[in-house]
């Protein structure tokens, strides 16, 4: 069993930047796959980006390349979302989640999930 929760939402003017991060308890954080999804009211979960066990392999979103970067500290068992040049259409409830058998993008693939962090983007 893993525990995740989220921190680091907030509201930001757009252009700003924010870093998100995920703190996981429970069994070993670095057997486990890791990611960030969004929601926005009155749409589906969005996968943002995610990352491997051991933080070789990552993948995002065509929103979020070049303005998002996902990285992990497996000693601190805490995994961040780090959110440059940020839009209106980036708000929303964005969510980690981690598998222990599962890398990318589909979040019926991941097993433990946080209870969500709010980004809200101003224009």
């Amino acid at each position: 069993q893993v525990q995740v929760v989220e921190s680091g939402g907030g509201l930001v003017q757009a252009g700003g930047s924010l870093r998100l991060s995920c703190a996981a308890s429970g069994r070993a954080f670095r057997m486990y796959d890791m990611a960030w999804f969004r929601q926005a009211p009155g749409k589906g979960r969005e996968f943002v980006a995610a990352i491997s066990w051991d933080g070789e392999s990552t993948l995002y979103a065509d929103s979020a390349k070049g303005r998002f970067t996902i990285s992990r500290d497996n000693a601190k068992n805490t995994n961040y979302l780090q959110m440059n040049s940020l839009k209106p259409e980036d708000s929303a409830v964005y969510y980690c989640a981690a598998s222990s058998r599962y890398y990318g993008d589909n979040p019926g693939s991941y097993d433990y999930w946080g209870q969500g962090t709010q980004v809200t983007v101003s224009s």
